[in-house]
């Protein structure tokens, strides 16, 4: 559980807990009505125990505040969606999840990208995303829309073209040199990446593999300054915490002052280039 979800779940308890009060109903009174264990109730109110819809609705009733059930169940619907698991998320395939990110792109303004392992899906070839695609499908055992999947993700791509928006992505030394396919996809990749420096609006930068370790922090994508997401192995997790997006937006400004762009970053992906070809 992230901290965010964690606040989101205490936050939630706190106000159920003000309802009881408010309705001057113990909590022992509340477990007997509902044949609950007493602590139940304690646990629902400091966030350690997620209350369930038919709990909110118990609360509502015995409190006399059905007013607020339906505020109190989106405040708990919300808590759910900031942790969601990849199974749950690719349970009909990949094109769904590919959609899902399109909204997001399309509504934001400034997008920030960091990548310490491999090349973001906004920059991706086709055949890049197939393979990256594919590993996803396989590992978590999902339905196989393997082309539906990569026809969205090269469609999200569109965005890069916007006026009103403008994108700055940010990728370790490492991403260059881990493969995704084979050779010859990589190949493609790297330069596709060397088109990308000098776009309009869009800013590659490249943390160099002996960067000092200012920061250490998972792959994430900033939405604007309203929106993080995290992808983790097992889930992908949604921060809205101001608090927390502020450090998520340091994070990114350190590894940017670490990063490299223009030529320095041409180099780098010249020299993985080069590597691959003396392997071919």
């Amino acid at each position: 559980m992230t901290s965010s979800a964690q606040e989101a779940r205490e936050a939630l308890g706190k106000r159920l807990r003000e309802i009881r009060r408010r309705a001057n109903l113990t909590g022992r009174e509340l477990a007997s009505r509902e044949g609950w264990h007493e602590s139940k109730v304690s646990k629902i109110e400091y966030g350690k125990l997620r209350p369930s819809d038919t709990d909110i609705r118990a609360y509502c009733t015995h409190a006399g505040a059905d007013d607020q059930l339906e505020d109190l169940l989106a405040s708990l619907h919300n808590v759910d969606s900031a942790y969601m698991d990849w199974k749950r998320i690719l349970a009909s395939g990949t094109k769904r999840r590919q959609q899902q990110s399109l909204k997001l792109e399309a509504e934001a303004r400034h997008i920030r990208n960091w990548q310490p392992q491999v090349i973001p899906g906004l920059l991706q070839t086709a055949e890049y995303a197939e393979a990256m695609l594919r590993y996803g499908i396989d590992f978590f055992e999902v339905p196989d829309d393997i082309d539906a999947g990569v026809a969205k993700r090269m469609q999200r791509q569109q965005v890069l073209y916007r006026r009103s928006h403008v994108f700055h992505f940010l990728i370790a030394e490492q991403a260059l040199y881990t493969t995704v396919g084979d050779d010859t996809v990589m190949i493609g990749q790297l330069d596709r990446l060397r088109s990308i420096i000098g776009m309009p609006r869009v800013t590659l930068g490249i943390v160099p593999a002996m960067a000092e370790a200012k920061t250490a922090v998972e792959n994430f994508v900033m939405f604007d300054n309203r929106l993080v997401k995290v992808e983790g192995h097992t889930a992908e997790i949604t921060i809205t915490q101001p608090r927390e997006i502020a450090l998520y937006a340091r994070a990114f400004d350190t590894l940017a002052e670490l990063s490299v762009t223009g030529k320095q970053a041409r180099a780098l992906i010249a020299a993985a280039l080069e590597r691959r070809a003396e392997s071919d």
